[in-house]
């Protein structure tokens, strides 16, 4: 028997990595042209919201039933037959929709579009759509196997991070309900980070920045 020093955490996957992008291939062939359609629609919610502050109660109602998407689709039907730790993953991405679900239901936070904060917000929201998908491309994969916003859990996170930052709570209530949705994108992050670096992806470093950049963005004060 092998010395157990001589073990690495990769040596523990139960999935290998081309199994694991298979499983976003699988779900934008499933919901096409939804992986067009959805970031389209994140796109079309930025400009409302940074041009003219609108639509901010719609627009976490939709993100908040695009997290529980994710969380059936990829990771309930996908992602939880090759590795059981990902039914913790349905729980987390489906807590977060409801929480979202709320938010838009009950308020308690504006829109802030100016000062350095609000700029990084957008900077990761625009980044989550546009150039998150063009990593499949950069690593030397199929661009069916593409992560997309709103069907792959990293961008759909990335994204959230982003909208979070545009946000400034107005109540009390307002302030625990904001901290606990930005928590949960920033812990699905470190998780992500983790899984990539243990298959030796060189996708790990994204979700890992986009989290340290976020924690960054939140030591600066949000412009009044």
């Amino acid at each position: 028997m092998s010395e157990w020093w001589t073990y690495r955490p990769s040596d523990f996957l139960m999935f290998s990595p081309r199994i694991h992008a298979r499983l976003f291939e699988s779900v934008n062939l499933q919901w096409w042209p939804l992986a067009l359609l959805l970031p389209l629609a994140g796109l079309a919610w930025a400009w409302l919201l940074w041009r003219r502050g609108a639509a901010l109660r719609p627009g976490l109602a939709a993100l908040g039933v695009v997290w529980i998407f994710v969380a059936w689709t990829f990771h309930a039907e996908r992602f939880v037959p090759i590795n059981w730790a990902a039914v913790a993953f349905v729980l987390l991405f489906a807590l977060q929709g409801v929480g979202l679900l709320g938010l838009a239901a009950l308020g308690g936070v504006q829109v802030q579009r100016h000062g350095a904060r609000a700029a990084i917000g957008l900077a990761l929201w625009l980044l989550a759509l546009l150039a998150h998908p063009l990593l499949a491309a950069l690593l030397d994969r199929p661009w069916l196997q593409a992560e997309v916003f709103g069907l792959a859990p990293d961008p759909t996170a990335i994204a959230t991070l982003g909208v979070w930052l545009l946000l400034r709570a107005d109540s009390r209530a307002g302030v625990w309900v904001w901290r606990v949705l930005g928590t949960l994108p920033l812990v699905w992050c470190g998780i992500s980070a983790a899984l990539l670096a243990t298959m030796d992806s060189g996708q790990a470093w994204v979700p890992a920045a986009a989290a340290l950049l976020t924690l960054a963005a939140l030591a600066l004060p949000p412009r009044r």
